[in-house]
């Protein structure tokens, strides 16, 4: 199976809340593909679905820092911030990601709670 293959199917299981198989799967991702950023932002996600909302929120900054172009890991680090009450932080991720895409539909919902 290819590596967009098994980080579809781990995506598909993490929709569904089946964790424990979507992190399986993910590190295997990871194991072929160590940098994959999306395979990483889900194995963050998902601690913060499993209440590990700490070490979540550490990952979604540090992948942020590492690849601070991709609007999506900004979304999903501003959505934990705002889960996490850090309203500034989450509105200042918006504007950032609104500053490279005017039209990032998600962004734009969210940006009315700033």
């Amino acid at each position: 199976m290819s590596v967009d293959d098994l980080y579809q199917q781990g995506f598909n299981f993490r929709c569904a809340g089946q964790y424990t198989e979507a992190k399986d799967v993910l590190r295997r991702v990871l194991s072929m593909e160590p940098r994959h950023v999306d395979a990483r932002m889900q194995m963050a996600l998902i601690l913060g679905f499993e209440g590990d909302f700490d070490e979540s929120l550490n990952q979604l900054q540090a992948l942020s820092t590492e690849v601070p172009a991709n609007d999506d890991v900004r979304y999903e680090l501003a959505m934990t911030q705002f889960m996490l009450g850090m309203n500034d932080e989450a509105c200042a991720n918006l504007k950032l990601i609104l500053s490279h895409d005017p039209s990032h539909e998600k962004a734009l919902q969210q940006s009315t709670y700033c």
